[in-house]
């Protein structure tokens, strides 16, 4: 997902003070006693400023390691000292108890938030508490992306909705949530509701990191019943066919990885944006602090 360039290093010894981002580089944390990974990225669309940095760690025998945190670190190389740090938190992929697992019987996944200042590539490095492994990645960060970012105005798609197609063609998740597909993005900008929208595919989203987010809106879209916030649920193929590539509302917004989610406020403006999985306590928060008056 994404253009995230995940390595796998190989340690060689170990050296001592090297567990502090104030002490030691890149290089010198991945020479901690354990293994080294690729960290599986959840996101890959990056520009300067605040990052949400998803991601899993899988260890050498396919599994994911679900400690509840793990200490991160970003740095401008593998030889250099990080300039941020900071911990992960491990966040629930899908509704527990009710969403099916990811591919590779995956059911959590890590998010990190650090800020990065300019564009270009980093590494990071990711530790599980408690755990001998250290997963690395290489990701890069552009100067824009098509994404639209937050404060940029919202596209107007007349995304469809029911009664304007069989919604066999609006929407791949069964059961379909008629709710989620009662308004469209340009109907709600024009009536000046707050809504979040998300783009995914229930049917055909399959990797470890993807996740059932629509699963994921319905809950959030539960808990703020009343509310006068509209929730949406938009397909990403051309005729729910992924042979025939995202189909015209994915590419209004500029989007070539899939799931994203948006919450856009009454003056038509993106709040907050989430690339890939993100759990029903994460949209809930931001819901809360953006879209509530």
């Amino acid at each position: 997902m994404g253009r995230v360039v995940a390595v796998l290093l190989i340690a060689a010894g170990v050296v001592s003070a090297c567990g502090s981002s104030s002490r030691g580089t890149i290089d010198s944390l991945l020479k901690r006693p354990g293994p080294d990974v690729a960290v599986t990225a959840g996101a890959g669309s990056f520009v300067p400023g605040p990052v949400r940095f998803p991601f899993l760690v899988i260890d050498n025998s396919g599994k994911p390691v679900e400690r509840p945190s793990a200490r991160v670190w970003v740095a401008t190389g593998r030889d250099a000292r990080p300039f941020a740090s900071t911990t992960a938190l491990l966040e629930p992929i899908g509704v527990p108890g009710h969403s099916a697992e990811a591919a590779g019987h995956v059911t959590k996944i890590y998010v990190a938030r650090f800020r990065i200042p300019r564009p270009g590539r980093y590494w990071l490095v990711a530790v599980p508490d408690g755990a001998r492994i250290q997963a690395v990645s290489v990701f890069e960060v552009d100067a824009s992306l098509p994404v639209p970012k937050v404060g940029a105005k919202a596209p107007a798609s007349a995304t469809p909705t029911l009664g304007s197609e069989p919604i066999a063609a609006l929407t791949t998740d069964v059961p379909p949530d008629r709710d989620l597909l009662r308004r469209s993005v340009a109907a709600s900008l024009a009536a000046h509701e707050p809504f979040v929208v998300t783009f995914a595919t229930p049917r055909f989203c399959t990797s470890r990191v993807c996740g059932p987010v629509v699963d994921v809106v319905q809950s959030v879209a539960r808990r703020f019943s009343g509310s006068g916030i509209r929730f949406i649920h938009v397909e990403v193929y051309r005729d729910n066919d992924p042979t025939k590539g995202y189909n015209r509302w994915m590419r209004q917004w500029g989007l070539t990885t899939e799931p994203w989610t948006f919450l856009v406020g009454r003056d038509g403006r993106i709040k907050s944006e989430f690339e890939g999985s993100v759990s029903a306590d994460e949209l809930t928060r931001a819901v809360r602090a953006h879209l509530t008056p």
